[in-house]
């Protein structure tokens, strides 16, 4: 009888240990409305299938990678969900484990495998970079639907347009693509900078990085045209405004969402766990509804959804991937000349 109530204490203490007590993933991503969707819809279902605590810890892509860099040689961050060109970065700091090889990473599109990472992160979700424009403005004016990029340089548009400066995505992808149309691209950026300055310059009324802020000035009617990313436009045009998105016949830049699992973590099965998870079709159902495009071709979308995001062969044959590891090396040297040149 004393040996059973030995064992039964030891089997108690056993229990208690914090060892197998409930473990805490924190994972840090976009903020706003995608936290609120994220961890109302994404988290439950992984922290009861794995036994894992998730908190939620939030920021833009930027904010992520300082806190990286901030906690080196101690993460507390075990997973984390940035743009394509950050994590390009993460990865290049050497913040980024291996991922682990799984089925469901079979059906993601060659723009968004773990390849196009080095191996070290997976695209999740899409957003394009093209032309969002007020429909009812464009229609009361006669004018077409735009389908280029340089239809953004047209003069009826003097004043009437709106982009993020290149510190931002969406500026930077547009500088790029007016570079490649005019005979340069990642590793020649001049002739953007060139016709940036002659051609688009007169007719941008604001160089706005904040997002809300680019869509106050369509609904204030200041603008008709700007550069933006297609998650954006159908944010906006949720909210009952007639704004519509327009991918460029030169090609829209895709905007990888992408997640890591962080290398030297407390937790590294379980951040695997989670990054297939988010691979996965049910997964990217949700993702959806926060504007990004699935990234695994098993994902079935339907309705307005699968009509305004980057989702199907067509769409997608459209996105353009832009050479990361070649641009962030620059990027601050092509700020300071964007300062000195474009906003003066």
């Amino acid at each position: 009888m004393k040996h059973l109530r030995t064992l039964f204490l030891l089997g108690a203490t056993a229990l208690s240990s914090p060892a197998l007590a409930q473990q805490t993933l924190y994972f840090a991503g976009y903020s706003g409305d995608f936290q609120t969707m994220f961890e109302k819809e994404i988290i439950p279902e992984f922290q009861a299938k794995h036994n894992v605590k998730v908190v939620y810890v939030a920021g833009n892509s930027s904010e992520v990678l300082a806190k990286l860099q901030a906690q080196k040689g101690n993460q507390e961050i075990n997973v984390i969900l940035v743009d394509n060109g950050p994590m390009q970065q993460a990865i290049q700091f050497g913040f980024c484990d291996k991922v682990t090889e799984a089925p469901v990473y079979k059906d993601i599109y060659d723009v968004a495998s773990a390849a196009t990472f080095g191996g070290r992160a997976v695209g999740v979700g899409l957003v394009a970079t093209g032309i969002a424009y007020n429909k009812d403005s464009f229609e009361k004016n006669g004018w077409a639907p735009p389908t280029s990029w340089n239809d953004l340089t047209d003069p009826k548009f003097e004043q009437r347009v709106a982009s993020n400066p290149i510190s931002g995505t969406y500026g930077l992808n547009m500088l790029l693509m007016f570079a490649r149309l005019n005979g340069g691209g990642e590793k020649n950026i001049e002739p953007g900078f060139k016709a940036v300055r002659e051609k688009l310059v007169p007719n941008v009324l604001s160089w706005s990085s904040s997002n809300a802020q680019l869509a106050q000035m369509f609904q204030n009617g200041d603008i008709d045209v700007a550069v933006w990313g297609s998650s954006r436009a159908i944010a906006l045009k949720q909210t009952g405004f007639p704004v519509e998105f327009a991918y460029p016949k030169e090609g829209a830049p895709a905007i990888v969402a992408s997640a890591c699992a962080v290398a030297d973590n407390k937790l590294p099965e379980a951040s695997q766990a989670l990054l297939q998870y988010l691979a996965s079709p049910d997964v990217q159902v949700k993702l959806a509804t926060q504007g990004f495009g699935p990234t695994n071709r098993q994902t079935k979308l339907e309705g307005t959804l699968a009509a305004e995001l980057p989702y199907g062969e067509e769409k997608l044959s459209k996105l353009i991937n832009v050479d990361w590891p070649v641009i962030n090396p620059q990027r601050a040297e092509w700020t300071n000349q964007w300062n000195r040149t474009v906003e003066r």
